[in-house]
């Protein structure tokens, strides 16, 4: 399965590329903050529970044509959806990390800098 780091999603975004950035979280907590320009889709407790019935639902409203990057809260929930759309497919990736991840990596944090260097060792 696809993954995108933080900084990865951020040279895609800033050297011009578009990728689709997927929000799968409650409305609530994207409310409270969310990636530039990225889409809603409060698929998140369905997914938790087993269920893609409700991100299949929501197919439509995804462009066939751009990557899209999936983000939840930590990334865990994300790779369900990755596999969904994969399936379907789309070009997808989880965002690694998900929401805190992001944060983290915006903000420079040395809990970022090491999930970073997990990654990078991994990968």
């Amino acid at each position: 399965m696809s993954t995108i780091t933080p900084s990865g999603l951020d040279e895609r975004r800033t050297s011009g590329e578009d990728p689709f950035v997927l929000d799968i979280r409650p409305v609530d907590d994207f409310a409270r903050g969310h990636i530039d320009d990225s889409h809603n889709v409060p698929v998140y407790g369905d997914l938790q529970r087993g269920t893609d019935a409700s991100l299949r639902a929501h197919l439509d409203e995804l462009p066939a044509d751009r990557s899209v990057i999936v983000v939840c809260k930590a990334g865990i929930v994300a790779r369900r959806a990755t596999a969904v759309l994969s399936e379907e497919g789309y070009d997808a990736s989880t965002l690694l990390g998900g929401m805190s991840g992001w944060n983290g990596y915006r903000n420079d944090t040395l809990g970022y800098k090491l999930r970073s260097l997990l990654w990078s060792l991994s990968g």
